[in-house]
């Protein structure tokens, strides 16, 4: 036969409780009291309801925790480095501030053949990146849906070098000298040709490929860079440099911005204005904590790449990344992040259009929005 104890157990445990009464009370005089017994056998409404709020809470943290995501791939438009929107990107990831709007992005990068805006326009990627002069070219023709959604790079990426050595001083010192450019002229050496009164008779031009020891081999008198590349590279192998940026010259340029397609803005609007808002936050971040992002680059990069180049790329970015259009819509937190204007676009199209980079003129307000930016209150 079972003791009084044993009966007593049982019956405490299926309520969901342990005796802890004094074994003098149980044992002492046989079988509890019934005015104790009847305590203990009786509900306990107040540990019900208790169990009963904890385990809703537990269930709603968990669906919180469990809730899916909505999924974005951001493609950047070339291999993994510390171009100040791929930086964003990485800094949103490694901060959790994807996580914070809700969203899974899934990052990746485009091998530089233009599969990226393939993928963009085919609705496989959401979001990439692409320099201002290239998305309005292929706007107008061959008429891609492409919109910036962010103009991080409120200069123009191209400039030009020569070595300090070389009596190259001024623009109009080119006359006479073999001039580099990577695949067609761009219209940002046309443009300084004729800000120095020259024209593409008075010098040679000579197509050149990526590798800058064909200035320091003479092959040729000046070199096109991009500002937060090769210069770094030169400077790292003991030249001093004689650089011209067209924006120094009152050349109309713009940089790298975020883009999308009309039809993603169309379909997902709220993910979009998420993104905007987690990868600025991502810039902002890496301006505060350079160091920090630089391993935040190298993750996706792999650690033999020069961390030097990769600050100084990111460095060079930031400055770019605030002008005269920034600074009129600069707020306490991001400070004019992405903004851009239809002057700045219309200014830009002039130029490509009186250097033939493009045939014809389009709307630039089908090019552009800031209705994805944050407000920066």
């Amino acid at each position: 036969m079972q003791s009084h104890r044993q009966r007593l157990t049982r019956l405490l445990s299926r309520r969901g409780l342990t005796p802890r009464l004094p074994s003098s009370r149980l044992l002492s005089h046989g079988l509890p009291s019934p005015r104790l017994l009847s305590r203990l056998a009786s509900p306990l409404p107040w540990l019900c309801r208790a169990l009963g709020v904890l385990a809703l809470s537990l269930l709603a943290s968990c669906a919180a925790r469990t809730s899916p995501r909505d999924a974005l791939v951001f493609m950047a438009g070339y291999k993994a480095q510390a171009n100040l929107p791929f930086v964003g990107v990485y800094m949103a990831e490694a901060q959790g501030y994807f996580e914070d709007e809700g969203l899974d992005v899934d990052i990746q990068h485009s091998a530089g053949g233009g599969e990226h805006l393939q993928l963009l326009v085919a609705g496989k990627v959401q979001i990439t990146t692409q320099d201002a002069a290239v998305l309005l070219k292929r706007r107008i023709d061959p008429g891609l849906p492409l919109v910036s959604i962010g103009m991080i790079g409120q200069r123009g990426q191209q400039a030009f070098v020569a070595l300090a050595n070389s009596g190259i001083e001024t623009l109009e010192d080119w006359r006479g000298r073999k001039i580099g450019f990577k695949g067609t002229p761009p219209p940002e050496l046309l443009a300084l040709l004729a800000v120095a009164g020259l024209s593409q008779d008075d010098v040679e031009l000579i197509n050149v490929g990526f590798d800058p020891r064909v200035l320091t081999e003479g092959l040729v008198d000046v070199y096109p860079v991009y500002t937060s590349n090769e210069p770094y590279t030169l400077r790292s192998w003991g030249y001093d440099l004689v650089l011209w940026d067209p924006a120094d010259y009152g050349v109309p340029t713009l940089g790298l911005a975020y883009v999308t397609t009309d039809a993603t803005m169309e379909a997902q609007p709220d993910e979009l204005a998420r993104f905007m808002h987690a990868a600025l936050r991502g810039i902002a971040y890496a301006e505060a904590h350079p160091d920090e992002a630089v391993e935040a680059v190298l993750r996706y990069t792999g650690p033999e790449t020069d961390r030097g180049h990769m600050r100084y790329m990111l460095l060079t970015e930031i400055e770019a990344a605030y002008g005269p259009t920034t600074q009129a819509h600069a707020g306490p937190v991001y400070r004019g992040l992405g903004w851009q204007t239809a002057e700045q676009w219309q200014s830009l199209q002039e130029s490509l259009l009186a250097n033939q980079a493009i045939a014809q003129r389009i709307d630039v307000g089908t090019v552009f929005t800031n209705r994805f930016l944050p407000e920066d209150q």
